[in-house]
């Protein structure tokens, strides 16, 4: 089907655009032309070369992909005059991007590369004629009907599309259908009989998806790939040209990298993966996990640790409007001037704080979802990544904000502010081929990209590690409840701080028991309890102990023990600990519960070894003390069991967590050539 017929009955309202685009364009500024030429560099060149290669072997929806910094705007508008027109009237070209600041920005390298020709915007309030040789538009813009219909598809030559990764959402399909680019796929309800037993029968043949005479289309991006999985093959069917960043870093194109990452203590556990397109976390469950006092302390005692010295210009990404507004108190609590900027700042503001913040007038600017993409600013010499993901291509874009050149800049940081590995989260080390759980301390790219490289021939590699507070961090997996009972690296550290011989059951969870009662600690977990004071059980008290006593003889119950009673509560482990020893003098026998009363040094008695030995542990009174025994059944008695089905459990969930970022990242690199469907 011709693509003209269909414009022809616009033909009335365009002329109308036409006339109404002329006054306008008479008072538009231009660039001059005494303006110098833009010198490309080589890969640019390389680049444009290779686009109009394969446009002369028949290819028609290419894709070129270069690193965030490699000037993808400088080639795609050099590429519009370097393009022949296919005939006299198919002249024009379309730029389509997603956001106001690309707009302005490829509009001005239009301006400047082309001064003679007419360049119009397609944007809010701005309304192009539709015949310019050159039209910049947003996405956002062209999905409107009335705005779409005034471009008349024959008389472009090309349709260049900026940040292709958002290239197959139904908007662009859209704008990609008008222009011939896209035909979409008839379902098996919409087909006739013949057709519906044919629809997706065989999906090896090779099928038409654009009109014959429809322009050339050309997207660029840093990130070619979608994380939901989306194949980007429904509207490119060829990768042109691939610069990979760690060769740009190489040639000295891109700013060298340096990357470290920190343990932030954020919890995801509970964090819910987004049911939109981008398969992320639920951005307000991430922020109520991220945004906590304690984690916003550690990422400014990052920043501090890492950057404050020898960073002028830091960008900081967070997960929303509250978690940048919390965290940028944080920093100027501290005496840091920090500012921020969101989607809801207005547009003279977010001018005025950008100029400042290029012009080095404050060290640190916070942001959500603002200069994900496309902003220039090539005075970032820190970034750090606040905002955990499940998206590598969020990452690398967050990360990319940092690698322009500029003059003195000698080194961009990147600090990643890790949070629970088992959420499935992408992290600095990801990117690299290595484990997620690495941590890194001003790890350069080329050697983490080296390591990645030994680590898929050889095995798991050694690399710098930091936690900012504890400055050491260790994994510990048990690959039975045996090993799991004979652990005693959770009491080592509670009973460095108590004189008494508490029994960790959990991750943070503790008992001391003997003949007077049970008295455990626990973080809270929304624990419906009753407690002797209102006050110790304040929102702000992570930290519970609680005391169950036995019952007297002759009182009905279904439990021997009375109802959980919460006795102290605090913020810390330390703290409550103190008030749960406390309580416990006075409750149970010192010489019971001491962890250096002599009996516990005693060879573990007949009982005791007999209990053990039920499950499979081969003991005798010279493996272990009758303390070390008495622990050990506590353990057993109080949940060993459970906790290791649970650890187990986390166990399977993380492999297939890395099983899935394994297929995640196979489908994600780039090569040069065909594009899957």
């Amino acid at each position: 089907m011709s693509l003209l017929s269909p414009w022809l009955r616009r033909g009335a309202r365009t002329a109308l655009a036409l006339a109404t685009c002329s006054i306008r364009s008479a008072t538009r500024p231009l660039a001059t032309a005494s303006e110098p030429a833009i010198k490309l560099r080589p890969y640019q060149e390389e680049c444009i070369q290779a686009v109009l290669s394969c446009l002369s072997q028949g290819h028609k929806r290419l894709g070129i992909s270069l690193a965030t910094g490699s000037g993808k705007t400088i080639i795609f508008t050099q590429l519009i005059d370097r393009l022949k027109a296919p005939n006299s009237h198919a002249t024009q070209t379309l730029i389509i991007v997603h956001r106001r600041e690309l707009v302005e920005q490829a509009a001005h390298h239009c301006r400047a590369a082309y001064p003679d020709k007419s360049i119009e915007i397609e944007m809010n309030r701005q309304h192009a004629s539709g015949a310019a040789d050159i039209t910049v538009a947003s996405i956002n813009s062209l999905r409107l009907a009335d705005r779409l219909d005034k471009f008349n598809p024959r008389r472009f030559k090309l349709v260049l599309v900026d940040e292709t990764h958002h290239i197959v959402a139904k908007g662009y399909l859209d704008v990609l259908e008008h222009f011939g680019l896209y035909i979409k796929p008839p379902s098996r309800a919409d087909a006739g009989p013949r057709l519906r037993a044919r629809v997706g029968a065989d999906t090896r043949k090779p099928t038409v998806t654009f009109q014959p005479d429809a322009p050339a289309l050309v997207g660029v991006s840093a990130t070619f790939s979608r994380f939901d999985g989306v194949r980007l093959g429904a509207a490119i069917d060829y990768i042109a040209y691939h610069r990979d960043y760690i060769d740009m870093i190489n040639d000295k194109w891109l700013s060298p990298v340096s990357f470290t990452t920190v343990q932030s203590k954020a919890d995801l556990g509970s964090v819910k993966t987004s049911k939109g397109s981008e398969g992320d976390f639920q951005i307000r469950q991430l922020s109520h996990a991220v945004n906590t006092a304690e984690t916003n302390e550690i990422t400014f005692a990052a920043w501090q640790s890492e950057a404050a010295a020898n960073c002028k210009s830091t960008l900081i990404f967070c997960v929303d409007i509250n978690h940048v507004k919390d965290l940028t108190s944080t920093f100027r609590r501290h005496g840091i001037d920090a500012r921020y900027i969101t989607g809801t700042t207005k547009q003279r503001e977010r001018s005025v704080l950008l100029q400042e913040f290029k012009d080095r007038a404050f060290p640190v600017l916070l942001n959500c979802a603002v200069f994900t993409e496309g902003t220039d600013m090539p005075n970032i010499d820190c970034v750090v990544l606040a905002r955990p993901t499940k998206s590598r291509n969020l990452l690398v874009q967050m990360i990319g904000r940092g690698m322009r050149l500029y003059e003195g800049k000698t080194n961009c940081h990147i600090i990643d502010m890790v949070a629970s590995l088992e959420s499935g989260i992408v992290t600095v080390p990801t990117l690299f081929g290595l484990d997620p759980a690495e941590l890194l301390t001003k790890a350069k790219a080329v050697d983490l990209k080296k390591a990645g490289q030994e680590q898929q021939e050889h095995g798991p590699v050694t690399t710098p590690t930091r936690d900012v507070a504890n400055d050491t961090l260790s994994f510990t997996h048990y690959s039975s409840v045996q090993d799991l009972i004979k652990d005693t690296s959770g009491e080592r550290h509670v009973r460095a701080l108590s004189p008494f011989a508490w029994v960790q059951l959990d991750s943070n969870k503790y008992i001391l028991t003997a003949r007077g009662g049970i008295l455990t600690i626990e973080q809270r977990r929304d624990l419906s309890l009753s407690s002797s004071s209102s006050s110790q059980t304040a929102d702000s008290d992570s930290f519970v102990a609680v005391w169950k006593y036995p019952l007297p003889p002759g009182v009905k119950s279904k439990s021997p023990l009375s109802k959980p009673r919460v006795v102290a509560s605090a913020a810390t482990l330390a703290n409550v600990l103190r008030a749960a020893d406390t309580f416990a003098a006075t409750k149970f026998p010192r010489v019971s519960i001491a962890s250096r009363s002599a009996w516990r040094r005693a060879p573990a008695s007949e009982g005791q070894l007999a209990f053990l030995n039920k499950l499979r542990l081969p003991l005798t009174p010279a493996d272990l003390t009758k303390g070390q025994a008495a622990d050990m059944i506590t353990k057993i008695k109080f949940g060993a069991r459970g906790r290791f089905d649970k650890l187990q459990s986390h166990k399977r969930r993380v492999q297939r967590e890395k099983d899935r970022s394994h297929r995640l990242d196979t489908r994600e690199r780039v090569t040069v050539g065909p594009v899957e469907m």
